[in-house]
């Protein structure tokens, strides 16, 4: 009976190891943030299966930033993910493996489906100090300082609307005393307006990006004088209403009552002469 037991459980065991499918996930502890995160996976499982690699960055919540689907080929090569990692904050993120159907069920227990990946910020250790807007009238001046670099150096890339201008190139760089930054200056001819990503290395790898704006130059309106036109006009002169003028008569009332007087007189004195 005890022997019947045991193939019973061997049996068992065989077939649970023939279901069982290996899946591995693989990333990097760290990388520097605005390097892709790239990840592999290596699955013996049958071609045609399907499953997303999400990223989430860690916290008191899980909180999903990228999602991409995998399906498994029939060559069951070693696949890989980039994960696009500009812009994020450094911290720590992880990286998991989700099914979309049953197949969690087909893992065998040494299969990986979870990393911890480290993403590391080194962008406040560069500042700038020349304008981060600029024209096309002169070549972009890239002046700053990375914090304790000294004189070691830094390998910059320039990257303009058209692609590469300028690197991957190392510049010399200059040790400043008070604070043991080293300085950097160079200039690169840009004709083109736009967004140009500058990005630094050193002997430590990838530091990060800084963006500057580089527009037309302004062009200049000609500027015309208005001219003033003067009217001159001469006062106007206020003529009095003239008062109204009475007509009067060529002979007075009295004139002709006189006359009349006179003419009766000489008539009755005519009269009695004859």
């Amino acid at each position: 009976m005890k022997k019947i037991v045991l193939i019973a459980l061997f049996l068992m065991c065989i077939v649970g190891s023939a279901s069982a499918y290996q899946l591995d996930l693989s990333c990097p502890e760290t990388v520097q943030v605005g390097i892709p995160l790239k990840c592999s996976i290596d699955s013996n499982f049958p071609a045609g299966t399907t499953f997303d690699v999400v990223v989430y960055q860690s916290g008191y919540t899980a909180t999903p930033l990228r999602r991409q689907s995998i399906t498994i080929q029939d060559i069951q090569t070693t696949q890989y993910l980039l994960f696009d990692t500009k812009g994020l904050p450094g911290g720590q993120y992880k990286v998991e493996i989700q099914f979309i159907g049953p197949d969690e069920g087909k893992l065998s227990t040494h299969s990986v489906i979870l990393q911890l990946p480290k993403l590391i910020d080194r962008s406040n250790e560069i500042t700038i100090t020349s304008p981060i807007t600029q024209t096309t009238e002169e070549p972009l001046r890239i002046e700053g300082s990375i914090k304790d670099l000294g004189n070691e150096g830094v390998e910059i890339e320039v990257t303009g609307p058209d692609g590469v201008v300028f690197g991957p190139q190392w510049i010399g760089t200059k040790r400043y005393i008070q604070s043991g930054a080293g300085e950097f200056t160079q200039q690169v001819s840009v004709t083109k307006p736009g967004d140009y990503e500058v990005s630094f290395k050193d002997s430590e790898g990838y530091i990060g990006v800084k963006t500057f704006k580089v527009v037309a130059p302004a062009t200049s309106v000609p500027t015309t004088t208005p001219t003033t036109v003067v009217t001159t006009s001469s006062p106007q002169t206020t003529v009095p209403t003239p008062l109204p003028t009475t007509t009067q008569s060529p002979l007075s009332p009295l004139s002709i009552v006189t006359a009349l007087s006179l003419f009766g007189l000489l008539s009755v004195f005519l009269i009695k002469k004859h």
